[in-house]
């Protein structure tokens, strides 16, 4: 029998072309003294002047913070903050990738309870005043944090990504404007990408999925599966990047509220060390850790086969769970996700910091969510595999 599961979503999402004109809007009902966390490329792009026009419309001043790196660290949040408390700001906004959110999400609860990010890292934590109202707006189709009760952040004394996690961390308004995307690289829009489908494949396998989230998930899986290409290959497809900006969303619900597992327990140190922007190690680990994975997940990834493709729903799981991992690997090998030998990391350094990964791995909690829960010395073997992995090995052996 189903155990009872609780099911968290934002407040308020607002989607469709040109939504982010609605920011002035629904700013107005949070504040007068907005916030503004983003980085150096949503200036260049014109998209925070938008937000600063929309805002002074309505009457609302405008503080900006912009030094927000692809890794956001506890230095860009106590920068950040900082200025916040001396503009006596009273809402946030956070428009960017992932980066931006996560880093918004921060200064937003240590305004209202102080203390430093890593007070904020252990489970079950107590929020006592709730953060202050947060506007996201992401610019790329990947991470979900607009959606999510999540936020990560890595600290620069030890390397360490540390994950924030509570039901008040989930902003109040989601502003999902695909046009956002269409500048996007796409080396950008592969890495945001297969982070989404990560998100969904992640939170479908885990360990605390459940109804609603498998819903969600499956959905994003069949999205990113059938228009990620396209996106890529034409960044100005729209239909593409609406379906996109969708699946991402979809799969932030899912894994809020379902939890990642192996993949991102051993993404975050690799970014944390090496720098890896969060969704290309995401996508160098997914092919190898679903392998590892296959043995104790096979109706499950049989179940992502059959909705990708109907003809197979004769076929055994074992086949059809070989499927959904040829299809995956296609599609990181068309994505042209290096492994991280080709991504330019030295194969000794790497070496030395395996244990250290390992361990950083496990602490996450989030390879415990696996459905085949790895052992310290298996994950530093997984890591050894990913150094070289080759796509094209592994996509000779599909028979579909």
């Amino acid at each position: 029998m189903q155990e009872v599961s609780e099911f968290r979503m934002p407040k308020s999402v607002l989607y469709g072309r040109n939504s982010l004109e609605k920011l002035g809007e629904q700013s107005k009902k949070l504040g007068k003294r907005a916030f503004i966390v983003t980085d150096t490329i949503m200036e260049k792009l014109g998209y925070i002047e938008k937000c600063i026009q929309q805002l002074n419309k309505k009457g609302i001043t405008v503080s900006t913070y912009n030094k927000v790196d692809a890794e956001p660290t506890n230095v860009h949040v106590l920068e950040a903050l900082s200025l916040c408390k001396e503009e006596k700001c009273d809402f946030i906004i956070g428009i960017g990738g992932g980066s931006c959110i996560d880093a918004a999400k921060a200064v937003a609860v240590l305004y209202t309870n102080g203390g430093e990010v890593e007070d904020y890292v252990q489970k079950d934590i107590e929020i006592e005043n709730n953060p202050l109202p947060l506007i996201a707006i992401p610019t790329t189709s990947g991470t979900g944090s607009e959606v999510t009760s999540v936020a990560v952040i890595t600290n620069k004394k030890t390397d360490v990504k540390m994950m924030m996690k509570h039901p008040s961390f989930i902003p109040k308004v989601a502003i999902i404007d695909p046009v956002l995307t269409s500048s996007l690289p796409p080396e950008i829009t592969a890495a945001t990408g297969i982070d989404a489908l990560c998100h969904a494949i992640e939170a479908y396998i885990s360990k605390f999925s459940q109804p609603l989230t498998d819903v969600l998930a499956l959905s994003a899986i069949e999205s990113i599966m059938k228009y990620l290409r396209i996106a890529y290959e034409d960044g100005r497809n729209m239909e593409a990047r609406e379906a996109m900006m969708i699946a991402s969303l979809q799969a932030g619900i899912a894994f809020s509220n379902a939890s990642v597992t192996l993949v991102h327990g051993m993404s975050r140190p690799v970014g944390a060390l090496f720098h890896v922007p969060h969704g290309i190690s995401n996508a160098i680990l997914l092919p190898t850790v679903l392998e590892f994975t296959k043995t104790s997940a096979v109706k499950r990834l049989a179940k992502i086969g059959r909705s990708l493709n109907k003809d197979l729903y004769s076929n055994s799981d074992e086949e059809v769970a070989n499927y959904t991992l040829g299809e995956i690997k296609k599609l990181c090998f068309d994505l042209r996700i290096p492994n991280l030998k080709k991504y330019g990391i030295d194969e000794i350094e790497f070496e030395n910091a395996i244990s250290k990964m390992a361990l950083d791995a496990i602490e996450s909690g989030s390879p415990a969510n696996n459905p085949r829960v790895p052992s310290y010395d298996e994950i530093k073997e997984l890591y050894r595999e990913c150094f070289n992995y080759k796509y094209k090995e592994f996509i000779k052996t599909s028979n579909f």
